[in-house]
C-alpha cells in the first residue's frame, strides 16, 4: 500500500453485490471508497424478509461457490457461522413434461432410463461429438446452437426451461456467446461439448475454479441479503443509502464530481474515478454527457418483468415428494409460470418442520405482458396450476409476492457489440468504469467473481497514471 493509492478517492454508484464487493476489495487495497445507493438499504435485488415465522428471498435465493473469493469473503467478514450449504436433497432437479415431474438425469443410467426424453432424442445426443463448428461465430442464439449440436427435443425440454430459470429468457433471443460463454467456448476451443467438458474440467482445476454444475450451493441463516449487509457494515459510513444521484460531471482538473440528493438536500463528492454498477436503464442519462451514443446502446438492453410468488403449505396436504431443488417448466407445457424452487427443502430454516415453503417465478421474456395484467388474478391462476402439479389438496397458510418491473438483463443476439461498447466507453472516458450483472454474467457468483478484475482494472488505471 503506497501513499499514492491511499490518496485516491473512488465513488461507486450502486450498493448491489457488484458495487459492494468491488468497494470492499478496493478499500482493502488502500483506496478511499464511497458507495452511493438510492434505496434505504444495501443489496440491490438481494432482499431477504422474515414474515409470520417464514424466511424468503425476494431476489436470488442461493449462491454457487464457484471461485475462492466467495469463501474468502465469508471468512473475512466473519460469516462462517451464518453460512449454510444446501441440503443434498436439493441436488435433484425436476422438469415438467405432460404435466408430470421428471427428475433431470445426472448419470448415464439415469439418462437411459428417464422418460423426460424420447428414445430418438437419446440417440440424437450420440451424434454430438461428430457435429462441426458453426459458421455463425458470435451471432447465433442458444436455441440454434443447441438444436444443431443436440437436437430439437433437448432444446425444448432441457435448455428452454434452463434458460427460463437463469435469465427468465427465451433461447431463441439469447446469444450463446454472451449468455453462455463457457458453453460456446467448448465448441470453439475443443470442437464439441462432450470432449470440451472433459478437457475444460482439468483447466478449471488448475485455476482453483469449480463448474456451476458441481459447485456447492450456499446461502445464509437469515437469507441472501446477509452478504451485502455484512459488506456494507465493513465499509461503514463509506456507504450512503437513501441517496439519489443527480449528476456525474468531470472538472477541468480531471476530477469527477458526483452530485446526489439526501433528505431533500444536494451534496457533492469529488473523486479521482467513478465506478457505476447501476443498471443501464438507471445510468444511461447520467453518463450521456460523456458519450451521446450511450443512451441508444443501453436502451437496447432488455429487462423483462418477473413476479416472484411465495407460498407456504402444511406438508400434510402436499402429494408430491419433496426431494429436490424444485422444477422448471418448458415453454411447450403452456403454463402461467416458469418454475418453482422448493425453498424449505434446500434450506430447511425457511419454514418450520410442519410446513413447506416455495418460491415461484412468473413472466420473463415468455410473458412480458404480465406488467399489464391484474396481479391478483395472475397469482390465483399460477397458484392453481402449481397446486395441480404438486398434488396439493389444501390452501396455503401464507403467501406474498414481489414484483420486479425490470428483473434480469438479457444478453440477446448481437450482445457482443454491446460488450465491445463497454470497453470502448471506458477507453474513451478514462476514470469511468462500468460493472454489474449486465456485464460478465447475471448470477450473484458472476458478480462477485467479476469484482476482482474490476478492482484490478481500477488499480491499474492509477498505476498507469503514476508512471506517466
Amino acid at each position: 500500500m503506497c501513499l499514492f493509492t491511499m490518496n485516491k478517492k473512488i465513488t461507486i454508484l450502486g450498493a448491489g453485490i457488484s458495487g459492494l464487493t468491488t468497494a470492499y476489495l478496493l478499500q482493502k487495497k488502500g483506496f478511499d471508497v464511497t458507495v452511493i445507493e438510492k434505496n434505504n438499504q444495501p443489496g440491490g435485488a438481494m432482499e431477504s424478509v422474515h414474515e409470520q415465522g417464514f424466511l424468503f428471498d425476494r431476489g436470488p435465493n442461493s449462491l454457487l461457490e464457484t471461485v475462492p473469493l466467495i469463501g474468502q469473503l465469508v471468512t473475512e467478514l466473519g460469516l462462517e457461522s451464518e453460512m449454510i450449504y444446501a441440503n443434498e436433497e436439493g441436488n435433484k432437479r425436476y422438469i415438467l413434461r405432460n404435466n408430470q415431474l421428471h427428475a433431470l438425469p445426472t448419470s448415464l443410467k439415469g439418462f437411459l432410463q428417464t422418460k423426460l426424453f424420447s428414445v430418438a432424442a437419446k440417440f440424437r445426443l450420440l451424434k454430438e461429438p461428430f457435429v462441426g463448428r458453426s459458421n455463425d461465430g458470435y451471432y447465433q442464439s442458444i436455441a440454434d446452437f443447441v438444436k444443431r449440436r443436440l437436437g430439437q427435443e433437448f432444446l425444448d425440454y432441457a435448455i428452454n426451461p434452463f434458460v427460463a430459470g437463469v435469465y427468465a429468457g427465451r433461447p431463441e433471443k439469447l446469444s450463446v456467446a454472451s449468455a453462455f460463454p463457457k458453453l460456446y467456448a467448448l465448441e470453439e476451443k475443443y470442437g464439441g461439448l462432450m470432449i470440451g467438458a472433459f478437457k475444460s474440467a482439468k483447466e478449471r482445476k488448475k485455476r482453483a475454479e469449480v463448474s456451476k454444475q458441481s459447485a456447492k450451493m450456499l446461502s445464509f441463516r437469515n437469507g441472501m441479503q446477509t452478504l451485502p449487509l455484512a459488506l456494507a457494515k465493513y465499509l461503514g459510513n463509506h456507504v450512503l443509502t437513501d441517496s439519489e444521484i443527480i449528476s456525474v460531471e468531470k472538472s477541468s482538473d480531471d476530477k469527477f464530481i458526483v452530485t446526489y440528493m439526501t433528505d431533500g438536500k444536494k451534496y457533492t463528492l469529488v473523486s479521482d474515478a467513478v465506478l457505476s454498477t447501476i443498471p443501464p436503464y438507471g445510468i444511461n442519462k447520467l453518463l450521456s454527457k460523456f458519450d451521446a451514443s450511450i443512451d441508444a446502446v443501453f436502451s437496447k438492453i432488455e429487462y423483462p418483468p418477473v413476479l416472484v410468488c411465495y407460498l407456504v403449505y402444511p406438508k400434510e396436504v402436499i402429494g408430491q415428494p419433496l426431494d429436490g431443488f424444485g422444477f422448471l417448466i418448458p415453454e411447450k407445457e403452456k403454463k402461467s409460470f416458469l418454475g418453482a424452487v422448493w425453498s424449505s427443502v434446500i434450506f430447511t430454516n425457511r419454514s418450520d418442520t410442519q410446513h413447506a415453503a416455495f418460491t415461484l417465478f412468473v413472466g420473463g421474456m415468455r410473458n412480458p405482458e404480465i406488467i399489464k395484467e391484474d396481479r391478483e388474478k395472475l397469482f390465483a391462476r399460477v397458484q392453481e396450476e402449481f397446486e395441480s402439479i404438486m398434488k396439493i389438496s389444501g390452501k396455503p397458510v401464507f403467501k406474498t409476492t414481489r414484483f420486479w418491473a425490470k428483473a434480469i438483463p438479457q444478453y440477446n443476439l448481437g450482445y457482443v457489440e454491446t460488450e465491445k461498447y463497454f470497453d470502448t466507453f471506458e477507453a474513451n472516458n478514462p476514470g469511468i468504469f462500468l460493472s454489474g450483472n449486465y456485464r460478465g454474467g447475471v448470477s450473484v457468483g458472476d458478480c462477485i467473481k467479476n469484482a476482482e478484475p474490476t478492482a484490478e482494472k481500477i488499480e491499474k488505471y492509477f498505476d498507469d497514471l503514476m508512471m506517466q
